[in-house]
C-alpha cells in the first residue's frame, strides 16, 4: 500500500456490468441578454460508477463485501478497468504501437508520461494515464517499435523511460491497455439479499482519484 492506493483490480465479473462515465464541472451563468457565460472549473474530467448495475450473483455480492473490507471502505484507492474505455485504440480494435503519441524526442530527455487524446475538428483534451495495465505497453519511435529491455514502464505512475534517449525531433507513439484509479464514494453497504433475489441491485458508487 502506498499513499492510500492499493495496487489491486476491482472485480472483473462485477466491473464488465457498471454503469458510468466522464464528468465535468462547468460553470454556465445566463447573461440578461439571453446568451449564456461557460466557464471551465476543472480542467480533466472526473469519472464515475455505479457497480450495483454489475452485480448478477449473490457470489457477486460476495465479492463485493470482501473488496470493501480489504480497502476499509473508501479510505484506499484501487484499479477499476472501465468496460467501455480501457485502451490506446478506438472501441474494439487490438492496441498497436502507433495508438497515441507520447511525446517528440529532443536527444537528451529519456522519460514520457503515457496519454490519450480524445479529439475531433471541433477541438480536443488530453488525458493522462496513470495505471496502465503490467505488461500491455507497446511502443514506437519513428515508426518504429522497440522493445523492453530498451524502455521499462512504470505501471503505478504512468511513466515511460527510455534507455537512451529518442533522437531530436523523434516521434514517440504508445498503445496500451489501462485501469481508472477509483474508491468507494460510501461509508457503508446498504445490501439486502431478499431484496437483491428480487431484482433490486445496491448502489455502490465508485469516483475517480486524482494524485
Amino acid at each position: 500500500m502506498t499513499n492510500g492506493f492499493h495496487d489491486v483490480s476491482f472485480p472483473m465479473s462485477v466491473a464488465l456490468g457498471t454503469t458510468g462515465g466522464p464528468e465535468r464541472c462547468n460553470d454556465i451563468v445566463l447573461m440578461s441578454n439571453g446568451r449564456e457565460s461557460r466557464n471551465a472549473r476543472w480542467r480533466d474530467a472526473r469519472r464515475r460508477y455505479d457497480a450495483g448495475s454489475g452485480m448478477k450473483s449473490a457470489d457477486d455480492l460476495y465479492a463485493l463485501v470482501a473488496f470493501f473490507e480489504a480497502r476499509r471502505g473508501s479510505l484506499n484507492g484501487f484499479r477499476f478497468k472501465d468496460p467501455l474505455d480501457y485502451t490506446s485504440a478506438d472501441y474494439g480494435r487490438e492496441i498497436t504501437p502507433y495508438d497515441q503519441e507520447i511525446g517528440i524526442g529532443d536527444g537528451v530527455t529519456t522519460q514520457f508520461y503515457l496519454q490519450k487524446t480524445y479529439a475531433d475538428g471541433g477541438g480536443e483534451t488530453i488525458r493522462k494515464i496513470e495505471k496502465p495495465v503490467s505488461g500491455s505497453v507497446r511502443v514506437s519511435v519513428t515508426g518504429v517499435e522497440i522493445f523492453v529491455p530498451d524502455f521499462a514502464v512504470d505501471t503505478t505512475t504512468g511513466l515511460v523511460e527510455f534507455i537512451t534517449a529518442p533522437t531530436d525531433g523523434a516521434l514517440i507513439i504508445a498503445g496500451f491497455e489501462f485501469d481508472v484509479p477509483v474508491r468507494f464514494d460510501l461509508a457503508r453497504l446498504d445490501i439486502n439479499l431478499s431484496n437483491f433475489h428480487a431484482g433490486h441491485v445496491p448502489q455502490v458508487p465508485l469516483v475517480e482519484v486524482k494524485p
